[in-house]
């Protein structure tokens, strides 16, 4: 019931319209086109929750929770469009056939992987990445200031999207090279953002399929939430297409959700069971990431908390 009335809050721009200051439900409707005693119970639903305040009788303004809302500025704009959207609401309804079968719901809902059934519906796909775009935006800056990427001489992001965490590497280390990766429908968003930045001489991009192969010549690799839309047989073969091409010195830098033991609460418990229902993946403890790298042939050598929910976690080459 939240996840709607934020849904259609959002979608209608309700924390735009009051940037400027206070107004009545009657004001909003007009703005929104809206009827205006249904958009009011919405946003009193959402006021209860601590999602704007109701200042006067049926009058509401911007709070903290709210003002993170807009649209146009770092915050969770594109990502409630994204994680509230109904196609969301269609697959949880199917979570019964994951917990019975296996098989993410996903698959039930649209009758494809989930992967495969973005580009066939662009607009849905166009909220995903714009979400994953936002989420980069805070996850990088955390894990620029709680590691260091220095001596890299090309960095290659497998999967990066629109490139917000490569070019935002890229702008911290001046000489730094980089490889951006994903299939062809996401790199079309990414390359204008490359030249607008700047960096259209320091970054190429570069389709792949990352189960075949991946670029050679990074001297480190990174993935921002990658492995884990993926189960372990199918994360192996990634992680083992980037140990055939990195140098002994090189690294693998991962940023995920580290989760932590027993009943303590965490994004990435919550997050695992998107995962489990999206895409057929799933979050990892240090002790499974570390089991993991190594049947890829990696020594997982450090995990490094950040202010994010998401975590780096680096590994290298096993010496052959």
């Amino acid at each position: 019931m939240m996840s709607t009335a934020l849904h259609i809050a959002t979608t209608l721009r309700v924390p735009d319209h009051l940037a400027s200051g206070p107004r009545s439900a009657a004001d909003l409707a007009k703005a929104t086109g809206a009827r205006e005693d249904a958009l009011y119970r919405i946003l009193r639903t959402l006021a209860s929750a601590g999602v704007f305040e109701e200042t006067t009788p049926r009058t509401f303004v911007n709070n903290a929770s709210s003002e993170i809302l807009r649209s146009g500025r770092p915050g969770m704009y594109d990502m409630v469009l994204w994680v509230a959207d109904p196609f969301h609401l269609r697959v949880y309804a199917d979570a019964m056939h994951t917990v019975m079968t296996g098989q993410p719901a996903a698959e039930k809902t649209v009758g494809m992987k989930v992967f495969e059934y973005f580009p066939k519906d662009p607009a849905l796909s166009e909220r995903f990445n714009n979400a994953m775009t936002a989420l980069s935006a805070v996850v990088i800056q955390a894990a620029l200031e709680a590691y260091d990427f220095s001596g890299i001489g090309t960095l290659v992001d497998i999967a990066g999207g629109h490139g917000q965490v490569l070019t935002s590497v890229l702008q911290k280390y001046s000489t730094m090279r980089g490889v951006l990766t994903d299939l062809p429908h996401v790199l079309a968003g990414a390359e204008r953002r490359i030249r607008e930045l700047g960096l259209g001489d320091r970054i190429r991009t570069e389709p792949i399929d990352f189960f075949k192969a991946v670029p050679a010549g990074g001297d480190a690799y990174i993935m921002k939430h990658i492995i884990h839309d993926w189960d372990d047989a199918e994360a192996l073969t990634i992680l083992r297409n980037i140990r055939k091409v990195l140098p002994a010195s090189g690294r693998v830098v991962l940023l995920e959700s580290v989760l932590p033991p027993g009943n303590q609460p965490d994004f990435g418990k919550v997050i695992d069971l998107e995962m489990m229902l999206m895409p057929g993946g799933r979050e990892r403890t240090e002790e499974e990431f570390r089991s993991l790298f190594a049947r890829a042939g990696f020594r997982l050598t450090r995990v490094v908390p950040t202010a994010a929910p998401l975590w780096v976690v680096e590994a290298i080459p096993i010496a052959e």
